[in-house]
């Protein structure tokens, strides 16, 4: 290993600033209309996730053949290089429909990322929950359905998030 890579190695991959720009793209009703904006996002989005692919399949590989969230991590992404691999049409919908798969795909990918590596963030507010009082939060589903559960930083208690 190259003294390049070992230094890469230990800078822990920016997953706040990936979800920042997965924001500028989901939900829909945000998506950028102008192609121009449309494809620099769309650059953006394929940039991180050729980051984050690499990271996640050594931190996978670290793992037991048989651990289930090690398996859906290489699913996820299995599925990212396949859709890094799409080109859309140079129709504007088509290529606004496009950044917006690349933006749930590298959703997935930091989440799993976030899981393989013992990453914690704020269900609040995106951000790591590092060195401040957190508090525990758990969110049942009004429909009976999944449950989110987690940590928030005590300062995101009281705020209002809206998605």
């Amino acid at each position: 290993m190259t003294d390049a890579r070992a230094a890469t190695d230990a800078l822990p991959v920016d997953t706040v600033t990936m979800r920042a720009t997965v924001a500028r793209v989901l939900p829909p009703e945000v998506t950028p209309v102008d192609l121009t904006t449309v494809e620099t996002l769309t650059g953006l989005l394929c940039g991180h996730m050729q980051l984050l692919i690499p990271e996640i399949e050594q931190a996978a590989a670290r793992l037991p053949a048989d651990d289930v969230p090690r398996y859906c991590a290489l699913v996820s992404a299995r599925e990212a290089r396949r859709k890094l691999a799409a080109r859309p049409t140079l129709k504007p919908h088509d290529a606004a429909a496009h950044v917006r798969r690349l933006g749930r795909s590298l959703l997935a990918l930091c989440d799993h990322y976030e899981a393989l590596t013992g990453m914690r963030m704020c269900l609040a507010c995106d951000q790591p929950l590092t060195g401040e009082p957190t508090r525990p939060f758990d969110q049942g589903s009004q429909s009976g359905g999944s449950a989110v559960t987690g940590r928030i930083h005590e300062r995101c208690a009281n705020a209002v998030r809206i998605r």
